[in-house]
């Protein structure tokens, strides 16, 4: 039953369990709470009802929150009630649009029910003294309320101002300092004559201390302290409690000036640059909570220039410390992820090493079996499995880092124009036999006219490896795999489509068929094999020669098709050359191996010399400078990652000396990275190889002069 001496609170949601839920919060002030579950409802409770305030839901039926206050507004009933909104919808313009219609508070759901509370009891606090005054003189009442909501309008306008000035703020930077700096600042002078933010939760060991003062003679002052023994006994004493507890926490009237070691005191104070000495009026500590932690603590004191603090500015400061405490996660969680990041980028360079170095010697190795004669079927077979075998780790370690340098930005593309129809048909005869040994037939549809589009050349061929090996991987013995060219002169496109008769897509599965790690084969045999990086080093590649993938399939046991477009242009006025450049005779050379792994260099070196060659191994860095000086090689073959001397450090001490400064020098290693490729250009390589060597690039680097 309603109470005739307490006050009206309505609540305004279409949800019955979010008004159960206000009711429950509020139930405890003892006021009368009145619901409706529409806007409609609402005007029609305020026609017959004075409320002190009222709680207004945005997403409604019908009327939403904020048509039905600005219908609230136009009666002059109800033109100064307040109005809290109280929404999930977190977007600055939201909040400001709710502003701009009278409200005075923006309150994010799920809310804090103390603070809810807080804020309702001082409306409902306003409300009661204006009718009391209202009893006693009807005139004077008038006026009293038409300046009480004037003021309170005011202030929550100027309120409401300050703290989307503060998330502004916090919201510039994710950099955990620029955060810490800007929060400092912003409550100065309007919330506080001094603010301290103390970041970490453990009072021994905080992170970082940042204080912002109002000097009289300087303006703005700010410091950072390194120890928290130089700040004063008293507030370091209460933001330590703060610390430990994580609840808020008020002081009276003390005057600060002397830190907890007075051997730690700045010597000079006078420039507005020591620790400000001022008698405080209050102080505020807040905890800064974030996931159900203390982060830090945030405190606020009122000096000469600022009343003593009340209800009102806890509850702001309040908002302010919920707001900056996010901001401060965001900055950790962003500061952790590049974190990850840079371990990441360092995890795999190390594997491309770890798996490229074992690779090396065995390629070599198969190499030599290829120069051998070899008569027994099984070992033929054998030899085949393993070149096989290698092939397809090298390319899994090569797709693992393009797609990681794709997502990095850190693929440069070196484009020119191309005829595609004539890259399509040349990549499509170097994958025909090893689809017909597979039992599949390859069929073309290429226009016999040049199709010219701007790319290059290697990564184009590499998409169209990686479609007609998805194509065969997920094809059965017998089937048909068929690629289609075409033009769209309307479109400005050009379009490759790689059709199969094989097992199909899953619908479920369409969608995800070009992300990272995505493998439809997904049965314990692993029939199919791979990481699922072949389709997303696909997209990636398209994408940055400004095309785009598609794939469709009519279901399981239907085939497949997966294809990508890219823009047209005009015909070049000079035909480019489509082939490899033309190396010269590869005559015999004196070859230095610098390599710490025996297999490595031994394997190399029969290799070599069966090519020819003449060829010397050193196994460590050190050695390798001696060998090259007294030896004389035409080209040093050299890893990067060497003991006592690594590969940079070779290259730099070959290059000072007149004797071997002409070297020509080839980096061999597992690290093939642009970073990796860029320091050893700079430390003096001609060439950088990654392991396992592909031999016919070697050849041509070995005849090139």
């Amino acid at each position: 039953m309603a109470r005739r001496d307490a006050a009206n609170i309505l609540i305004v949601d279409d949800r019955p369990d979010k008004l159960l839920a206000m009711e429950a919060i509020l139930g405890d002030l003892g006021q009368n709470l009145v619901t409706a579950r529409s806007g409609r409802e609402a005007l029609r409770r305020l026609l017959d009802q004075d409320f002190a305030v009222i709680l207004l839901d945005i997403n409604m039926p019908e009327l939403d929150g904020f048509e039905t206050a600005h219908l609230i507004r136009q009666h002059k009933k109800s033109a100064h009630t307040p109005i809290i909104f109280v929404t999930a919808f977190s977007d600055d313009m939201m909040a400001a649009r709710g502003y701009s219609l009278g409200a005075v508070d923006y309150i994010l759901t799920p809310v804090v029910p103390e603070i809810l509370r807080t804020k309702v009891s001082v409306f409902v606090e306003l409300f009661r003294k204006t009718a009391e005054v209202h009893r006693h003189a009807e005139e004077r009442i008038n006026l009293a309320r038409e300046q009480a909501a004037r003021t309170a309008a005011e202030e929550a306008t100027r309120r409401s101002t300050f703290l989307a000035e503060a998330s502004t703020v916090l919201a510039s930077s994710l950099n955990l300092e620029v955060t810490l700096r800007g929060l400092t600042r912003v409550v100065i002078p309007f919330l506080a004559d001094l603010s301290i933010i103390v970041v970490g939760d453990d009072p021994q060991d905080t992170n970082s201390i940042d204080l912002a003062w109002n000097d009289p003679v300087n303006g703005l002052a700010t410091r950072s302290l390194g120890d928290p023994a130089e700040m004063p006994i008293p507030v370091w004493e209460v933001m330590q409690s703060v610390l430990l507890r994580g609840r808020s926490e008020t002081l009276a009237e003390l005057s600060i000036g002397a830190p907890v070691n007075t051997a730690q005191a700045p010597a000079d104070q006078s420039n507005g640059q020591g620790f400000p000495v001022f008698a405080i009026k209050s102080l505020m500590v807040l905890p800064l909570l974030g996931r159900g932690r203390v982060l830090g603590a945030l405190a606020l004191a009122a000096g000469p220039s600022r009343p003593v603090y009340a209800t009102p500015d806890l509850i702001l400061a309040q908002d302010l410390t919920h707001r900056a405490a996010i901001a401060l996660e965001n900055a950790r969680l962003y500061r952790n992820i590049q974190e990850a990041d840079r371990q990441k980028t360092e995890f795999l360079a190390m594997l491309s090493h770890e798996l490229r170095n074992p690779l090396a010697p065995i390629r070599n190795a198969l190499q030599i079996f290829h120069m051998s004669s070899l008569t027994d079927p099984a070992l033929i077979e054998a030899r085949a499995v393993m070149d096989r075998q290698v092939q397809q780790l090298a390319g899994i370690v090569d797709d693992l880092l393009d797609v990681f340098r794709i997502t990095r930005c850190k693929i440069v593309l070196h484009v020119e124009p191309i005829d595609l129809a004539e890259l399509v048909q040349t990549t499509a005869d170097d994958h025909r036999s090893a689809l017909e040994e597979n039992g599949l037939s390859l069929t073309l549809q290429v226009p016999s006219n040049p199709i010219w589009v701007q790319a290059d050349r290697i990564r184009l061929a590499q998409v169209l490896s990686n479609l007609l090996q998805n194509a065969a991987k997920f094809t059965n013995d017998g089937d048909r795999v068929s690629i289609h060219v075409a033009r769209n002169p309307k479109a400005q496109r050009a379009t490759v489509t790689v059709r199969d008769t094989g097992i199909g897509i899953a619908p479920e599965m369409l969608p995800h068929v070009f992300e990272t790690f995505t493998q439809a084969d997904r049965s314990l045999d692993r029939n199919s094999g791979g990481l699922g990086l072949g389709l997303a080093l696909v997209k990636g590649l398209v994408e940055l020669h400004g095309g785009n993938v598609r794939a469709s399939s009519a279901g399981l046991g239907r085939g497949a098709e997966i294809g990508f477009w890219l823009p047209l242009i005009e015909e070049p006025r000079e035909t480019p050359s489509t082939g490899a450049p033309e190396v010269s005779d590869i005559k015999t050379r004196r070859i230095l191996i610098v390599e710490d792994n025996d297999d490595t260099a031994r394997t190399l070196q029969t290799l070599l010399i069966r090519y020819g060659h003449e060829v010397s191994v050193a196994p460590t860095g050190c050695a390798g400078v001696k060998s090259a000086q007294n030896w004389r090689p035409d080209v040093v073959l050299c890893d990067l990652g060497l003991p006592e001397m690594d590969g940079y450090e070779v290259a730099r001490a070959l290059r000072r000396e007149p004797a071997t400064a002409a070297l020509r020098l080839i980096a061999i290693s597992g690290y093939g990275q642009d970073e990796d490729r860029k320091r050893s250009q700079d430390a003096g390589f001609d060439v950088h190889l990654t392991k396992p060597v592909d031999l016919g690039e070697l050849q041509r680097q070995l005849a090139t002069k």
